[in-house]
C-alpha cells in the first residue's frame, strides 16, 4: 500500500518536553503523566513480508495534577502510519533514535487532559525487518520443514519494536489480542475464539482471526504471540503443552508427570494460581532462553525435552513467575532480582516439596557455579554483579546474567535462615498479596519486610541490624551459605579422582561407566562443572576417555553435552571442535551458545567465526546481538 509522507505530522516532538521518569531509566515514555490501562492489539501476521501489520488501541489515564497536553510512547524501528485520538487524526512525531531506547513517539493532544481522565489512541503501524522482538523462521528452519513459524520475545525492552507502548514494567495494562494468521496462533491471554475465515488471493489458502483476552494487568514485556504448525496435548487437569505435531508426544511424556505437582506445591507456598490455566509452548531450537514466563503460555526451549524428565525444573521456574514477576513485578530492570531471585527461590522450594529438602540445596550448589561463571565473566568489581544495578543509559540485555537469579536467591535464602523458616513462610503470601497486580522496587521490598515483622522484636532487631547497603550495592559475591552437600559429595569425589588421574598421580582409579551409575543428570552436571573449575585443564586424551566411558560425547541431554564440550575446548581436545560447531547450529539457547562460542573462540577462532556466520540467521536477534558482542566487541 502506498503511504504518503508524514502528511499529518506538522512538527517534530517539541524540544521542551521533560521526560521525568520516576523509577525506570530504560523508557522514554512519560508514564509519570499517563499510564496505560488497556491495550488492544489488532495484527495480521504476514509471513511473506515477515511483519505484523495492523493497529493498536491504547487507553491511557492522566495521573498528573494539572492538564498535560502530550503523550510520549516508546517505539523502536516501527513504521508508524497514522495516529488518531477519538477517531480523529492527531498530530504526532518521531524523534531521532536514541540508543539503545529507540525513537520516542510524541502525540500532541488538543488541549490538556485532567487527572483521572482517559485518552483513547489508535495507532496504525507495521513492524519492520529491524524488529528485535520477533523471530521469523522459514519452513526449512522448522522440524517438519512444512510451514513457516514466528514468535516474540519482548523482555526486557523489545515490546517497543512491535507496537508503541509504555515499555516499562512499572506500568501494567489489561490486553485484548485480535491476531489474523494462516497458521494457529497463541498469545499471552486466554483464548476466546478462532473464526472469521478470510480466503487468500489464490482461493485455496486463507487466514483465521484468533482472539485472546488478558484481564489480569501485565507489563509490556509479557506481551507474547506465536504462530506456526502447532499441535496440543493435555499435561494436567489445567495444563496443556503446545509444539510441532512431530514433537507433541515426546513433549507430553516429558511434562505430564510433574505439571500438576508443581502447581499444587507452588499454591501451598504462596496462594492460588491466578491465571486460570497454565500451558507450555515448546518453541523451535532458536529460542534464546530456557523459558519465558509469558502469562497463560510459558514459552520454553526444546532443550528441556531430553527424553529423561531430567530438565523439567525449568518449568517449575517459569511457573513460579506466575506469582513473582507476572502478578507482582520489578518496577525497573535495575531491580530485576525481585523477579528472578524470588522466582529461583520459589522454584527451589517447589523442588524441596516434591523431592525432599536436600534437592533445594543441591540445586543451589549448581546455581552457585552459575553465579561464579557470571562474576568471572564480568569481573568482581563490575556494576552488573550487584543486586541493584545502575542501568541509566544502558541496555538491560547487557546486564543479563545469573547474578539477579542466584544472588537474589541467596539473599532470600539468607533472610529465611535469619528470621526462621516458620516466620518467613508467613511473610511470603503477605508479600505477594501486598503487591498483587502492582510493581515495586527493592526499597518497597525492604519497607514491607520491616513493617511485617515490626511487632516481632526478635525478627525486627535482626532485620534492623542487617547491612542492607552491602547486600544491595556490593559488587561480586555474597556470603556463601553453608549448603547441604549430601547429594554432591559423591560428584566431588569422582571429580577429585579425575584430577589426580589427569595429573598422573599414583592412583588405582580406572574410569568406568559404573562410576555414574544411578546418578541424576544434575549430579552429572555438578561433576562436569567441578571438572571445568580445575586449575589445570584435562589432557585431550583424558577428555576423550571421559566422553566415551560416561556417554557424555553422544548424550542427547544438552545440559550434559554442552558442559562436556566446554571441558574439551579448554583442554584443546580437537575431537570436540566440530561437534561443538554442529551443536551451535542446532541450539539457540544463550545459556549454551555463549559459553560454547567463548570456548570455541579461544580454541579455534576461525572455526568460531565461521560457525557464527553460518548460523547467525538461525539465532534469535537477542542471541545474535550478544554473541556478536562476545566475538567481536572488544577487538
Amino acid at each position: 500500500m502506498h503511504r504518503a509522507p508524514h502528511a499529518m505530522v506538522t512538527h517534530p516532538p517539541p524540544q521542551d518536553i521533560t521526560i521525568n521518569v520516576p523509577r525506570d531509566p530504560n523508557t522514554l515514555s512519560n508514564y509519570n503523566n499517563f499510564v496505560t490501562k488497556h491495550t488492544i492489539a489488532n495484527f495480521e501476521i504476514n509471513f511473506e513480508k515477515r511483519v505484523l501489520e495492523g493497529n493498536v488501541e491504547l487507553s491511557l489515564e492522566s495521573i498528573t495534577e494539572g492538564e498535560i497536553d502530550r503523550i510520549v510512547l516508546d517505539t523502536s524501528h516501527l513504521d508508524i502510519k497514522e495516529v488518531k485520538i477519538g477517531g480523529k487524526t492527531a498530530k504526532w512525531g518521531l524523534a531521532s533514535r536514541f540508543e539503545p531506547y529507540g525513537s520516542p513517539l510524541t502525540v500532541t493532544l488538543d488541549g490538556g487532559v485532567a487527572k483521572g481522565k482517559c485518552v483513547q489512541l489508535d495507532i496504525t503501524l507495521s513492524t519492520t525487518e529491524k524488529c528485535t522482538a520477533l523471530q521469523w523462521l522459514t519452513p526449512a528452519q522448522t522440524s517438519n520443514k512444512k510451514h513457516p513459524y514466528m514468535f516474540s520475545q519482548c523482555q526486557a525492552i523489545h515490546a517497543r519494536s512491535i507496537f508503541p507502548c509504555q515499555d516499562t514494567p512499572d506500568v501494567k495494562s489489561t490486553f485484548a489480542f485480535n491476531l489474523r494468521s494462516p497458521l494457529p496462533v497463541l498469545a499471552s491471554g486466554l483464548p476466546t475464539g478462532a473464526n472469521n475465515w478470510k480466503p487468500g488471493k489464490d482461493g485455496k489458502s486463507g487466514t483465521l482471526l484468533y482472539t485472546f483476552k488478558q484481564d489480569v494487568p501485565i507489563p509490556s514485556y509479557l506481551f507474547a504471540i506465536a504462530s506456526g504448525d502447532l499441535a496440543s496435548a493435555s499435561i494436567g487437569p489445567r495444563s496443556t503443552v503446545w509444539t510441532g505435531p512431530e514433537e507433541i508426544q515426546s513433549c507430553k511424556w516429558e511434562l505430564e508427570n510433574d505439571m500438576e505437582k508443581f502447581l499444587e506445591a507452588a499454591e501451598k507456598i504462596v496462594y492460588d494460581y491466578a491465571w486460570t490455566t497454565y500451558n507450555v509452548l515448546v518453541l523451535p531450537a532458536s529460542f534464546p532462553y530456557g523459558g519465558m514466563e509469558n502469562p497463560v503460555y510459558t514459552f520454553a526451549t526444546p532443550t528441556i525435552i531430553s527424553g529423561d524428565r531430567q530438565n523439567v525444573d525449568v518449568i517449575a521456574h517459569e511457573l513460579s513467575h506466575s506469582w513473582s514477576g507476572n502478578l507482582i513485578s520489578n518496577a525497573s530492570w535495575e531491580h530485576f532480582w525481585l523477579n528472578e531471585g524470588w522466582t529461583t527461590y520459589l522454584e527451589r522450594r517447589i523442588q524441596a516439596a516434591i523431592h525432599g529438602e536436600p534437592h533445594r540445596d543441591f540445586s543451589a550448589i549448581i546455581g552457585w557455579k552459575a553465579l561464579q561463571d557470571s562474576v568471572e565473566r564480568f569481573g568482581e568489581d563490575h556494576e552488573f554483579t550487584k543486586l541493584i544495578v545502575d542501568l541509566k543509559g544502558k541496555d538491560p540485555d547487557d546486564a543479563f546474567s545469573s547474578v539477579p537469579y542466584e544472588k537474589g536467591f541467596i539473599f532470600l535464602y539468607y533472610l529465611e535462615k535469619l528470621i526462621g523458616k516458620e516466620k518467613w513462610d508467613k511473610f511470603i503470601p503477605h508479600y505477594f498479596t501486598s503487591y498483587k497486580f502492582k510493581s515495586l522496587d527493592s526499597y518497597d521490598f525492604k519497607a514491607t519486610l520491616l513493617d511485617f515483622f515490626s511487632s516481632d522484636s526478635e525478627a525486627s532487631k535482626k532485620l534492623e541490624d542487617l547491612d542492607w547497603d552491602t547486600w544491595f550495592y556490593k559488587a561480586g559475591y555474597p556470603p556463601k551459605p553453608d549448603f547441604d552437600t549430601s547429594m554432591v559429595d559423591v560428584c566431588y569425589k569422582l571429580a577429585d579422582n579425575w584430577e589426580a588421574f589427569s595429573k598422573g598421580s599414583d592412583s588405582a582409579f580406572n574410569p568406568n561407566a559404573s562410576d555414574i551409575e544411578g546418578w541424576s543428570a544434575n549430579q552429572c552436571v555438578v561433576f562436569l562443572e567441578r571438572v571445568q573449575s580445575f586449575s589445570q585443564a584435562l589432557k585431550p586424551g583424558r577428555v576423550d576417555l571421559m566422553g566415551e566411558k560416561y556417554g557424555f560425547a553422544k548424550s542427547k541431554n544438552v545440559e550434559l553435552v554442552s558442559r562436556y564440550f566446554v571441558i574439551g575446548l579448554k583442554a584443546r581436545a580437537q575431537s570436540v571442535y566440530q561437534p561443538t560447531a554442529e551443536l551451535l547450529g542446532k541450539v539457540g539457547r544463550m545459556k549454551f551458545v555463549r559459553p560454547l562460542f567463548k570456548g570455541l573462540d579461544e580454541a579455534d577462532r576461525t572455526l568460531a567465526v565461521d560457525t557464527f556466520e553460518k548460523n547467525k540467521d538461525f539465532y534469535h536477534p537477542i542471541c545474535r546481538a550478544m554473541v556478536e558482542k562476545d566475538l567481536f566487541g572488544d577487538r
